[in-house]
């Protein structure tokens, strides 16, 4: 049994804190506020306050507090909001509090983000903070991400990179986000994850003992255009794709993980929309 903090208790780490639980570990899962920390000690989850926007002390001491061996950041770089660059700052102090707290292991869920705007297949090395520099190919989101990835790397703690790719399950049906797409691609892969194999993939790399940085991804999938129109296929909607586009885009690719030894719940993308 390991003594397990999840850092950020949302639509991810909630339900991870769960499965963590009954294979045996201890728990403890963060909230910003006062009120998450409640919502989550009514489903039975230790649950604490940590706002990684306060200052380093605080969050030094609120993690510290539950002594754990293994630290698990799940929390979203909040790019929506318009609040993308604090994230590798978040990381950064992040990081410092591990080191602070003596933790064995830190665990990072990450984004496919990180890839440059290619069409090709991506594996693990081809994104890198060296790579992305002055390199026009990688967004700026890429880019923060990635600094956030190198806090953690240069850390000197044993780690775990996990890229995630869409994410879909409940509350999140990929049919809910075809209306809002400008267009839609027969040529570009549909790069998914159902919440099952997120929870699976961040445990699963979270006790391995090596530091490693793996593509959580469906391994098989379709066109972003099959998929979505199976989607919405699926709730027996009349609503039209947006307009169909053929431009190629970037396939994620799960192998690495796969020889670790991870086996997919879900091995095909139109799983996802049944």
């Amino acid at each position: 049994m390991k003594t397990i903090t999840i850092v950020g208790g949302g639509w991810l780490g909630r339900p991870l804190a769960h499965f963590l639980e009954t294979i045996g570990h201890k728990v403890f899962v963060s909230k910003t506020s006062a009120e998450g920390v409640d919502d989550l000690g009514k489903e039975h989850l230790r649950a604490f306050q940590l706002n990684l926007d306060d200052d380093i002390a605080s969050v030094k001491t609120s993690l510290a507090s539950n002594q754990p061996d293994i630290v698990i950041g799940c929390f979203p770089p909040g790019f929506r909001k318009g609040r993308g660059a604090e994230y590798a700052t978040q990381w950064k102090k992040l990081v410092e509090a591990c080191q602070y707290a003596k933790v064995n292991r830190v665990v990072m869920v990450s984004s496919t983000t990180v890839y440059p705007n290619q069409a090709k297949e991506m594996v693990e090395e081809d994104a890198t903070l060296e790579l992305a520099s002055d390199n026009v190919a990688f967004s700026e989101n890429a880019q923060i991400m990635l600094q956030a990835e190198q806090s953690l790397k240069e850390s000197g703690i044993a780690y775990g990179i996990v890229r995630c790719s869409g994410l879909v399950g409940p509350m999140r049906h990929p049919s809910r986000f075809a209306a809002k797409l400008k267009q839609v691609s027969d040529l570009a892969p549909a790069n998914m994850l159902h919440l099952t194999d997120a929870i699976g993939a961040v445990s699963f790399v979270a006790t391995l003992e090596k530091s490693v940085i793996v593509n959580a991804t469906t391994p098989n999938t379709v066109s972003k255009a099959e998929f979505y129109q199976a989607a919405l296929n699926s709730v027996g909607s009349d609503e039209s794709l947006p307009p169909v586009v053929h431009i190629a885009d970037k396939r994620i690719l799960a192998d690495s993980l796969i020889q670790l030894g991870y086996r997919f719940h879900h091995q095909h993308t139109l799983e996802l929309v049944e």
